[in-house]
């Protein structure tokens, strides 16, 4: 077995029992076995999902099942120190991305790369039912791996891990070029990798829509979209304003909300095409009116595969796009409990916590 000196026998971390609490807990630093690698966390950001499924209340089923005493943290990025008999391609020193679903690897969908989609038994979400990313180091199958470029912080490869990679997987299905105008509905910290990404792929003109003030005003701080409207009753007149009555040839939700999907399908032109990323919520449509007289396609998208994550890490170096732009407030793992409270406020854009270590 490689591995590197100075690695503890304990390390605390971080489990959700629900209730909108965090509670820190003592463990084994776990031995890498065959195939396996120990990586020593330097940044796990927190997903709406989380909050959603986990941090508020254990309502998650299937998937999202989290198993009570799981250390959380589904989007880990890290540097390898221990790796067992049987590794391929990853040796200790290597900085890595972690897919945050270990599939089983042998159904259709792992053998396609969407382990997201696996529905083995032996299917087990990091941060949901084996062990995350909240805690100094985690325990990794070296299939669900991804190198992290030198040109990309431990930071930007947390955020690979699962919102960069969910929009642009919807990216690729809906097809986005410089022909485009695009609206995003929803700017949370997807909403606005959603607007990073589109403008990185040459998207013409870009609106955003939302109704929190605070993520309004971090979308125009941060130079991520020509217009910002807030999602009211004039949010529609205001998208058809702004591209000469037609709405825009793609769309991308990612609000979760009816009020949010109803827009991205109605500020879609004809014959456009509309992703849904956010998880949850309903949408309440007329589809003569709303899809098929227009002529317009909306496709479903569940996160990505490690195929199409290997290829984003390669193009956000090509573009110069760093996603950790996003991240607003940083933590300690010490304070957890804070970084989830700020999460689930919705004042904040990403939240990350950090962890020392170069």
């Amino acid at each position: 077995m490689e591995k590197e000196n100075k690695v503890p026998k304990l390390m605390t971390g971080a489990v959700l029992p629900g209730n909108s609490t965090v509670e820190l807990r003592q463990f084994e630093v776990p031995t890498p076995g065959h195939g396996q690698v120990l990586v020593a966390t330097r940044a796990t950001t927190i997903c709406g999902s989380d909050i959603r499924c986990i941090y508020r209340e254990h309502t998650g089923k299937g998937a999202e099942g989290y198993i009570p005493g799981t250390i959380a943290g589904h989007e880990p990025c890290g540097v390898i120190v221990e790796a067992g008999e049987g590794c391929r391609r990853f040796r200790v020193g290597d900085r890595v991305i972690v897919y945050h679903i270990s599939g089983c690897g042998v159904c259709y969908d792992c053998r396609r790369g969407y382990y997201i989609s696996c529905k083995s038994e032996y299917r087990a979400a990091y941060g949901w039912q084996r062990d995350g990313g909240m805690a100094p180091y985690i325990l990794c199958d070296e299939k669900d791996l991804i190198a992290l470029p030198d040109g990309l912080t431990y930071k930007d490869g947390a955020q690979v891990a699962c919102g960069f990679g969910t929009v642009y997987e919807a990216i690729d299905k809906i097809g986005v070029s410089g022909a485009d105008a695009v609206l995003v509905t929803g700017l949370g910290p997807v909403g606005l990798a959603a607007l990073m990404l589109c403008r990185a792929m040459g998207a013409r003109t870009l609106i955003g829509v939302e109704l929190s003030d605070y993520r309004i005003e971090l979308c125009r701080r941060l130079g991520l979209a020509d217009y910002v409207f807030k999602s009211d009753e004039k949010a529609l007149d205001n998208i058809l304003a702004v591209t000469g009555g037609h709405g825009c040839e793609r769309a991308i939700d990612a609000s979760a909300s009816d009020p949010g999907r109803v827009l991205a399908i109605r500020g879609t032109r004809e014959w456009g095409k509309i992703a849904f990323v956010g998880e949850g919520g309903t949408c309440s449509f007329t589809p003569s009116p709303d899809i098929i007289h227009g002529q317009k396609t909306i496709y479903g998208s569940w996160v990505t595969s490690l195929w199409k994550m290997e290829e984003l890490v390669e193009l956000l170096v090509r573009w110069g796009v760093h996603p950790e732009e996003l991240i607003t407030h940083e933590f300690p793992l010490e304070m957890a409990g804070e970084a989830y409270a700020l999460m689930a406020s919705g004042a904040c854009g990403k939240v990350a916590v950090t962890f020392p270590g170069e």
